[in-house]
């Protein structure tokens, strides 16, 4: 502090008003003249320091001096720093303050009256200095006893300047001069820091008040932006360095924006945009703030601005940032920004340069709120683009075409800054564990173009060798299922026949976690793992071997199912006939003529039927379910190969009549018969009379007719029940 104070001297001199490096130097000529005339004019005089000038007589300029550099100047400076207009500027290495709100010091009020009694006595031999605590409100200077000197406050409208008595400095009087209509008033502390600090936060109070009135006040945008652009320069100049100092301007901008701004035109936006970018170097954007520029993302994706000025700001936000639930119209913010670069020339590749940069050229990310804030702004959107795909008005839908592709483009770049993310090492092992559970709706997770570009997301997190990372693809507790299971064969986002899927089983297979475990959750995926094996997939063979090895499944029935979709393909027969090498009691499982019950993945197809019965022994199975498989007729030629069969479920297949002919010759010990939602008509539903032991059918939603149906009836003497709903028999 001593040091600092030591750094400021006794040298005075006016504020130079710089119009440009002519005037500037015309200025500092003519300056420097007036001044050396001042200090023999000085020495000349008696030295006494008279009240009634409101311009301090050591340094006053003459009003004839006509430099385009100078104007009427009335401050005292140190040399560190130079006013201009009543302002005082920071020289980037001078001397920082605190704002200061309220203090103690020593005060004394002068009349500018010219008599000689009034001269008399405010001679600095006769004044009466008042001891208060001040407090520096955001209208007034006002007395913590409001009594003498004091009892008036001093409004920052009456203030016509305030500037340093430096010349008192010898005498230990570190003293301001506020000149006020009525005279002046005279703050003394104890020292030239002190005094200084006081200085500039009394003009920053008075500045602010200023900007603050003009700014509710007008409604002319170039007076708008004018005074905006004074407020910012002050702000990034002023050698007061405090969190207060950036905010003020951003909240009077904020309330600005708050109230009715319909008579700013649309023009003027870049400009307000541009006049307030330096401030947000080290501060966030208000609320008010964040609309304005998510606005303008909207109206002007494709302005200079977006990439110039949004960038850095958008930058600090994700680095910074904490909560994005508590500052929603910051994330919104972000979100729009996103959307803006995607409308760039080559958008994609954009906004992968833009994740790129946010995660920096290391290969670690040195700042641990990026990751987050970054996937939370995109689960936001993705969730938002699909709620206002479903908020979406009748009078709106004759648009569909034109918004889906908008809704698909959004949608898309969002899934990019996913990609792109999942891509950096460090990062994978956050973004797997925000990605449980599954944070998305699902009408995402069916939407095409969405599930097929996700799944590079979700295989580089599968595929990744960290034990903690892949696991992530599994439900994070019993009963919540995880990527697995929304990829697997025949559920909603399984547009690829499995090879996804394949893929993260491959590597949990390889896990050393946790693998039994994991086994035994595939009973709930045995029939999808099932069908791909018999399609030849070695990746299911090897799971349907691991789980007959370690003995995780618990019916009997599903044990005799996995060896006959392991006999059914050479490469299964290897792995089986390898698996019994090493366990020998495997080998009676192919003795007891096949499983008794039997349910097919729904994506089964007549081909996988063929396969499946074709190789297996299948002597033993009385119950078959096909149902919601794209089995069609031609399967019946395996299925009349099952001599014990009761029970057969074709609901929601495409069997048709050429079938049921042709089960009802030789499948007469069948006992119940489901063809809910099939296409027979009753052409093959007649045939159906010589099932003498048909107990329960189900012929809901088919094309019966009720006189088919009283046929039936009559020559079914062991049937119980029929369900005729949504028929013509009904």
């Amino acid at each position: 502090m001593l040091m600092v104070m030591a750094a400021y001297n006794n040298v005075v001199m006016p504020s130079v008003d710089t119009v440009g490096p002519a005037s500037g130097l015309r200025a500092a000529v003519a300056l420097n003249n007036y001044c050396r005339k001042s200090r023999q004019n000085s020495v000349e005089s008696n030295g006494s320091d008279s009240g009634g000038s409101n311009t301090p007589p050591s340094c006053s300029v003459s009003s004839s001096l006509s430099s385009p550099g100078i104007s009427c100047f009335s401050l005292y400076l140190s040399p560190s720093r130079l006013t201009t207009g009543g302002q005082v500027c920071s020289s980037p290495h001078g001397p920082k303050f605190k704002l200061v709100h309220e203090g103690d010091l020593q005060l004394c009020r002068l009349n500018h009256t010219r008599t000689v009694i009034s001269k008399i006595l405010s001679s600095k031999f006769l004044r009466r200095w008042e001891s208060h605590h001040l407090y520096l409100n955001d209208k007034q200077i006002i007395s913590k006893t409001p009594s003498g000197f004091m009892e008036d406050s001093i409004c920052y409208s009456q203030m016509e300047d305030i500037y340093v008595v430096s010349r008192w400095d010898m005498g230990q009087k570190f003293c301001l001069r506020i000149v006020i209509p009525d005279g002046s008033v005279l703050i003394q502390v104890n020292n030239a820091y002190l005094r200084d600090q006081w200085l500039h936060s009394i003009q920053w109070k008075k500045s602010v008040y200023k900007y603050r009135k003009l700014l509710q006040s007008t409604r002319r945008p170039e007076v708008l932006i004018k005074e905006l652009k004074n407020m910012v320069e002050l702000a990034v100049t002023t050698p007061l360095q405090d969190e207060c100092i950036h905010n003020i301007p951003l909240d009077l901008v904020s309330e600005l924006l708050a109230n009715d701004t319909d008579w700013m035109p649309r023009s003027s936006n870049e400009e307000v945009i541009v006049a307030l970018a330096p401030l947000f170097e080290n501060n966030h954007p208000s609320p008010e703030i964040c609309d304005f520029f998510s606005n303008h993302c909207k109206d002007n994706p494709r302005s200079s601005i977006v990439m110039e000025l949004f960038t850095p700001i958008v930058h600090r936000i994700l680095k910074h940032n904490v909560d994005f639930g508590k500052y929603t119209r910051m994330r919104i913010f972000v979100q729009e920004y996103i959307l803006a670069l995607n409308s760039q020339n080559d958008g994609l590749s954009v906004i992968t340069s833009f994740i790129q940069s946010t995660h920096g050229p290391s290969s670690l990310c040195p700042h641990p709120r990026v990751l987050p804030n970054l996937v939370s702004v995109c689960l936001a959107a993705v969730y938002s683009i699909f709620e206002e795909q479903r908020n979406v008005s009748i009078e709106e839908q004759n648009d569909v075409n034109r918004d889906q592709v908008d809704y698909d483009s959004a949608l898309m770049c969002f899934v990019a800054a996913l990609q792109t993310i999942s891509l950096f090492d460090d990062w994978r092992p956050g973004l797997a564990q925000l990605l449980q559970p599954i944070p998305f709706p699902d009408e995402s997770l069916s939407n095409y173009k969405f599930s097929s570009n996700l799944k590079s997301v979700i295989r580089n997190i599968g595929c990744d060798v960290r034990c903690d990372v892949h696991l992530m693809v599994l439900g994070i507790r019993e009963g919540k299922e995880g990527w697995l299971h929304v990829y697997c064969p025949g559920n909603i986002a399984c547009n690829d026949e499995g090879e996804l899927w394949t893929v993260l089983l491959k590597t949990l297979l390889g896990c050393c976690c946790r693998r039994k475990r994991f086994l035994q959750s595939m009973n709930k995926m045995l029939g999808p793992c099932m069908l791909l094996a018999l399609r030849d997939n070695v990746v299911c063979q090897e799971a349907l071997c691991a789980m007959l090895e370690l003995d995780v499944l618990e019916n009997n029935d599903h044990k005799l199912q996995i060896v006959t979709t392991l006999q059914s393909t050479s490469s299964g027969k290897k792995h089986y006939a390898a698996l019994c090498e090493r366990q020998m009691h495997l080998r009676e499982l192919q003795q007891k003529g096949g499983p008794k019950k039997l349910t097919l993945p729904s994506r089964s197809t007549d081909a996988d039927v063929a396969k499946l019965f074709s190789c297996g022994s299948f002597g033993n199975l009385e119950c078959l379910s096909l149902a919601f498989t794209q089995v069609t007729s031609a399967c019946a030629e395996q299925l009349i190969k099952l001599p014990s069969l009761r029970y057969l479920n074709l609901w929601s297949t495409q069997f048709g009549d050429a079938g049921l002919q042709l089960l009802s010759e030789h499948l007469q010990k069948l006992q119940v018969l489901n063809l809910c939602e099939t296409p027979v008509t009753d052409k093959g539903l007649v045939s159906l009379a010589s099932m003498k032991n048909l107990r329960k059918l189900n012929l809901n939603s088919t094309s019966l007719s009720a006189q088919t149906f009283e046929g039936l009836k009559q020559r079914l003497p062991a049937l119980q029940e029929c369900d005729v709903r949504y028929t013509d028999a009904w």
